[in-house]
C-alpha cells in the first residue's frame, strides 16, 4: 500500500505534458486580407511561418511539442493553406506586413519568429521595416539567402516557372517529394501536395520570382539586433555562410546532415531540441 501511494504521488506531481488543443482563427489585414492562423498553448509566444505554397500545418510536429510550454502560433499566409488568395499583394514585404499584423492582433510580446525556405526572406524584411524592438530572436530554416542571385540561378527559377504555368500537378507532385531525405507516407505526400495546389499557378510564380528578386538583405540584417538560428541543410550551405558573414556573432549555425529541405520534418526530434535550447538561451 505505501509503494502504491508513493507511485500515486508521483503521478499527480509530474507536470503536464500534453500537447494543448490547436484552436484556428482569422484576422484581416490592413488591405482586407483574412489571414488563417492555428495557436495552442501558452507561455513565450512562437510564430511559425511556413514557405512557399505550404500551409501551417506543415509544422505539426512543431506545434505538438511546443504547445505543451509554450504559446504557439502557425500562420497561412497569404493565398496559402486557409487564407484569402487575392490576385496582389505577395511582395515578401507584403507579406511580413502580414505577419506584423497577426503579432499586433494576438498582443503578443516578444514573440520568436521561426520562418522556413520564402519565410526566411520575409522575416529579414520584417526586421527592415518593423526592426526587432519587439522580437524575442530569429529562426531561419534553410533559407536562400544571398547578396543577389546568380545568372544560373535566374535561368533555372525562370524555366521552373514557365513549368508551373504548364504542369502545375506535376511540379507540385516533384517540388513535394524533393523537400525530404526520410521517406514519408503517400497519404502524407497527397497531402502536402494537395495543400501545394491550392494556392493558383500564377500566384506560386510570382512568389517565386518576388522571393529570389530580394537584392538588399543586409539592411534588413542590420535591424536584426536579437539572436538568430539559422538551421540548414548541406544544400544551403552558401546561405549559411552568407549569413554568418552578415550577423557574426548574433547568428548560431545549426546544420543537419543527412535531411532535406523540410529538414524539421525529416528530423523533428533534433529540430526540436535545437529550438529548445534556443529558446532557453533567450532568457539567460
Amino acid at each position: 500500500m505505501k509503494t502504491i501511494l508513493i507511485v500515486m504521488l508521483c503521478i499527480l506531481l509530474v507536470p503536464n505534458v500534453k500537447a494543448q488543443t490547436t484552436k484556428s482563427g482569422f484576422f484581416k489585414t490592413s488591405d482586407a486580407i483574412r489571414i488563417h492562423y492555428v495557436e495552442a498553448g501558452s507561455g513565450r509566444p512562437i510564430v511559425f511561418i511556413p514557405g512557399w505554397t505550404m500551409p501551417a500545418w506543415i509544422w505539426q510536429k512543431q506545434i505538438d511539442e511546443f504547445s505543451k510550454k509554450y504559446h504557439v502560433i502557425a500562420v497561412d499566409p497569404r493565398s496559402q493553406g486557409e487564407s484569402d488568395k487575392p490576385p496582389y499583394g505577395h511582395l515578401p514585404e507584403t507579406r511580413a506586413r502580414d505577419y506584423k499584423e497577426l503579432v499586433d492582433h494576438l498582443g503578443l510580446k516578444q514573440p520568436v519568429m521561426v520562418g522556413w525556405s520564402m519565410g526566411c526572406g520575409e522575416l529579414v524584411k520584417y526586421a527592415e521595416q518593423f526592426g526587432a524592438d519587439n522580437v524575442g530572436g530569429f529562426v531561419l530554416v534553410d533559407g536562400f539567402l544571398s547578396d543577389k542571385p546568380s545568372a544560373e540561378m535566374f535561368f533555372f527559377i525562370s524555366g521552373w516557372m514557365n513549368l508551373l504555368q504548364q504542369d502545375r500537378q506535376k511540379q507540385a507532385d516533384a517540388f513535394v517529394r524533393s523537400m525530404y531525405k526520410k521517406a514519408q507516407t503517400e497519404d502524407y505526400y497527397k497531402r502536402v501536395i494537395d495543400a501545394s495546389m491550392q494556392v493558383p499557378p500564377d500566384t506560386a510564380v510570382v512568389l517565386i520570382y518576388n522571393g529570389f528578386a530580394v537584392k538588399d538583405f543586409p539592411t534588413g540584417f542590420a535591424k536584426m539586433n536579437r539572436p538568430v538560428l539559422f538551421a540548414y541543410q548541406p544544400d544551403t550551405q552558401q546561405s549559411a555562410d552568407f549569413v554568418k558573414a552578415k550577423l557574426g556573432d548574433k547568428v548560431r549555425l545549426e546544420r543537419f546532415d543527412g535531411d532535406g529541405h523540410a529538414l524539421f520534418v525529416d528530423d523533428p526530434e533534433k529540430f526540436n531540441r535545437v529550438l529548445e535550447e534556443f529558446l532557453q538561451s533567450l532568457s539567460k
